[in-house]
């Protein structure tokens, strides 16, 4: 299951409170801003700021702004992931090509729904991954899951990388530069998106 950012306790049952109420005017802070001027367009010092906190206080808890956004998602993403597991387990009879399918449904329709806080958790993932090699946890625990579906399908021994290559390239069609190019340029709809990453990923 995917593994999120856990908190850290502090020392002290002050410095635990001091810190949740830390991180409750950061968030509330953070989503009104976010729905105001989007994601794109706030900085981590507007944020502290604005939640009355130094950017010290800040960059200690969330490193960077998809950071910040993945915790305004994290409930939504771990619910997103339980119904992917769900469907995967109640439909194990059926081709492994058609709950690949099922599980990329339950994906796009969270996309739609957090689309913004999403693209700020990838964008910070795509500076983390130049500097370091890093990638979301939300992305590698997606990767896992499309590799296992493609290792079913196809489970020769010289097939095994190129699934891999597979679930890359599946992830890169996902992330929100490319999706929005299809649904706002394009004008694809998510189900026409869907039945197109099919064609051209699975069948």
């Amino acid at each position: 299951m995917i593994k999120l950012k856990d908190e850290k306790p502090g020392s002290a049952r002050a410095e635990r409170r001091d810190a949740a109420e830390n991180r409750q005017r950061i968030l509330a802070t953070a989503i009104r801003l976010f729905e105001q001027f989007g994601v794109e367009q706030v900085s981590m010092n507007q944020i502290a700021t604005e939640a009355g906190i130094g950017p010290g206080t800040l960059y200690r808890r969330y490193r960077n702004k998809g950071e910040l956004c993945l915790d305004l998602i994290k409930g939504n993403v771990v619910s997103c992931f339980k119904d992917i597991q769900t469907y995967l387990e109640h439909n194990r009879k059926e081709p492994p090509e058609q709950r690949l399918k099922g599980a990329l449904r339950i994906f796009l329709r969270f996309r739609e729904s957090k689309m913004q806080l999403l693209k700020g958790v990838e964008d910070a993932g795509t500076t983390n991954r130049k500097k370091a090699g890093t990638r979301s946890p939300l992305y590698d625990e997606l990767h896992r899951l499309l590799v296992e579906l493609y290792h079913e399908m196809n489970n020769e021994k010289e097939a095994v990388r190129n699934n891999v290559f597979k679930a890359d390239m599946l992830l890169e069609a996902l992330k929100s530069d490319a999706y929005l190019y299809q649904r706002e340029v394009r004008g694809y709809s998510p189900e026409e998106i869907l039945d197109l990453l099919y064609i051209t990923f699975v069948s």
